[in-house]
């Protein structure tokens, strides 16, 4: 690897151990589940992951694993998730795709428990607006390439996928982009599914209003923003211990 492509690398590594804390800070953590990847852009084979058996917020420099689109691991001596295929088949499927997220977010797993599909209730919710699919083949842990597969084919050209009655898998082109879109899609479950235990909820807004909601939350200096404005409460959170 040359020095340029190591010091990209030992970048994207800090940037997913920041990523990793604010997403526990948030409620994305689940014990040692969830798993987050990034796509090595001097090798779009290969992709930087989260290990087995820590937390979202003891990734490391050290454990963080490198590993190409068969699954298999190809630098690192951590253990390898076995899910690695939820992101090895996505990443096949979609070259568009550089990061890839996994989380078992309560809010959202009840609406994909649910069976009804995302409404716009919320400004966050405007930003899945025709864009989440819905995983619904088995509830079970996505341990085989086939498995990822489907997976990536209920993704097809969305921005995210509900995994029925298991969690969620957040895709985009950067760190930021898809945290802060797992954290909206939380948020949009939640207010759905208070909406809808509060009785019949009202009209949604009109297509052509949604749609310009839609564009005006999906730039990527906004996704940067908020996701800096989370590092930094995390990091002020960790100074006042």
């Amino acid at each position: 690897m040359s020095q340029d492509a190591s010091s990209s690398h030992d970048a994207i590594k800090e940037t997913m151990i920041l990523a990793g804390k604010v997403l526990v800070a948030e409620g994305q953590d689940d014990f040692t589940r969830g798993h987050i990847s990034f796509r090595t852009p001097d090798n779009p084979a290969q992709f930087l992951m989260k290990p087995h058996s820590v937390g979202l917020d003891e990734i490391t420099r050290d454990n963080i694993l490198t590993i190409d689109l068969d699954g298999k691991v190809v630098a690192g001596t951590a253990k390898r998730h076995s899910e690695v295929f939820i992101h090895s088949e996505i990443y096949r499927a979609r070259p568009d795709v550089h990061c890839v997220l996994h989380t078992h977010p309560p809010y959202a797993v009840a609406l994909s428990s649910s069976g009804r599909p995302i409404r716009v209730y919320s400004q966050p919710a405007a930003l899945f607006y025709e864009s989440l699919g819905v995983y619904t083949d088995t509830i079970n842990l996505i341990r085989s390439a086939e498995m990822g597969a489907g997976v990536a084919r209920a993704l097809a050209t969305h921005r995210a996928v509900l995994l029925k009655n298991h969690g969620v898998v957040v895709t985009g082109t950067t760190i930021a982009e898809t945290v802060i879109g797992a954290i909206m899609l939380e948020n949009a479950a939640q207010v759905q599914m208070i909406t809808e235990a509060a009785g019949q909820p009202a009209a949604e807004f009109p297509r052509a209003d949604v749609e310009k909601l839609k564009h005006d939350i999906s730039r990527q200096e906004q996704f940067g923003i908020n996701f800096d404005y989370l590092v930094r409460r995390v990091k002020r959170r960790e100074a006042g211990r």
